[in-house]
């Protein structure tokens, strides 16, 4: 099996450095465009089955990467692999113009997410990485996926979450930081072991 992990395109919130968890935002032109560039250079990619979060952003990055292939492969949307809800601090603000981080509760989530602490309404780094481990479970042992290529589009919390599934260093969450809007990560499953292909790859 190998499996395509990539982060959803650009949104106007990505923009403007706002918390976006499971609020429901549409890809930026910007995003459309970088989407359609990644889907022109895995074009030649057999892709089999898709995966997504049914947040917007992902299931558009999604139809942009299939293209007119997406009529064609099967496009499934899953719960476990929507972003992180971060409850009441979604829709807030949390870069300045510097890109500092302006509240304390994010700074941990950035520099110290095993310690996060969970926010009213919302999730903290242990959820989201239970829940998409049970997906990551379910798929990678399903003998009917076994010999597919699979196209997983998600968020950077829950890719860098499904992730620890592949990751050596399981205590390092971020590995480097938040995948980049169109970040492609390659992940080979086979004879019971997994091994990254290829990480955050951009295609600009």
């Amino acid at each position: 099996m190998k499996i395509y992990i990539v982060r959803h395109g650009i949104t106007v919130w990505n923009e403007l450095k706002k918390v976006q968890g499971c609020a429901d935002i549409h890809l930026a032109p910007q995003g459309r465009s970088l989407a359609e560039k990644t889907g022109e250079a895995l074009r030649d990619v057999s892709f089999d089955i898709c995966f997504t979060s049914p947040l917007h952003r992902a299931c558009e990055t999604a139809a942009l990467i299939l293209g007119e292939r997406a009529g064609r492969i099967p496009v499934i949307p899953d719960e476990r692999i929507r972003e992180i809800n971060f409850g009441v601090l979604e829709g807030k603000v949390f870069k300045d113009r510097e890109g500092n981080i302006l509240n304390e509760d994010l700074k941990t989530f950035f520099k110290d997410p095993w310690n996060y602490k969970r926010p009213e309404g919302g999730e903290n780094i242990e959820d989201i990485v239970r829940r998409t481990g049970e997906f990551w479970k379910e798929k990678t042992s399903d003998p009917n996926l076994q010999d597919k290529t699979v196209l997983i589009t998600s968020h950077g919390c829950a890719v860098r979450a499904l992730l620890q599934n592949v990751y050596k260093d399981k205590e390092d969450f971020w590995h480097g930081g938040p995948p980049p809007n169109c970040g492609v990560n390659v992940v080979e499953v086979a004879d019971g072991k997994t091994v990254l292909l290829e990480k955050d790859r951009v295609y600009a």
